[in-house]
């Protein structure tokens, strides 16, 4: 009986943005990409320990992460709504704080190594969580791996883009042990 194929995604030649989706582990006995994070508090988040964020981001990149990535250096900033209105608006200008902002970094000629930041607003993720009716840390999760995943090259702006990205980020929740985020959400 053949095995399954359980590389990591490639991108597609013509379309980074569309890859094969992966399965859980690294094939052939490759090791996952190296992941180097720091995470930086501008505000309080007792229940969002450096341990954990590490556990969701190194979950998203052992799925996400193409073949060819071998490192991955991340900066994850948790901060409030005024830090977070403020890049919204010098980025996006768009004039409120938001849940998630990924800035990539991977403008340079190589596919070997993602250095990216992520910033989530802890005020927004609490008021998300209680609106949609989600935990704290499931909705953190979904949101620190949403993030990690942009960083390693994925998006949602067309229709089978997002279809994808969500798939993937329920596939990696899933392996957490959380439940669909779009589930709960569209109800």
């Amino acid at each position: 009986m053949p095995m399954k194929n359980t590389a990591r995604p490639q991108p597609k030649k013509n379309n980074p943005h569309v890859m094969v989706l992966p399965l859980p582990g690294v094939a052939g006995g490759r090791s996952a990409p190296k992941l180097s994070l720091s995470v930086q508090y501008a505000i309080s988040a007792k229940s969002l320990p450096r341990w954990r964020l590490r556990r969701w981001i190194a979950r998203a990149v052992a799925y996400g992460a193409s073949e060819s990535v071998q490192n991955v250096q991340l900066t994850l900033r948790l901060v409030g709504s005024v830090e977070s209105q403020r890049l919204n608006f010098g980025y996006r200008t768009k004039s409120k704080p938001t849940n998630v902002l990924t800035f990539d970094y991977n403008e340079f000629d190589t596919d070997e190594l993602v250095l990216a930041d992520i910033v989530i607003c802890t005020p927004v993720l609490k008021a998300e969580a209680r609106a949609q009716g989600k935990t704290y840390l499931d909705h953190a999760a979904h949101l620190v791996i949403h993030g990690t995943l942009h960083a390693l090259g994925h998006d949602h702006i067309k229709p089978a883009q997002a279809q994808f990205m969500e798939g993937l980020e329920r596939r990696i929740l899933a392996s957490l042990s959380i439940a669909d985020p779009y589930a709960t959400e569209k109800k």
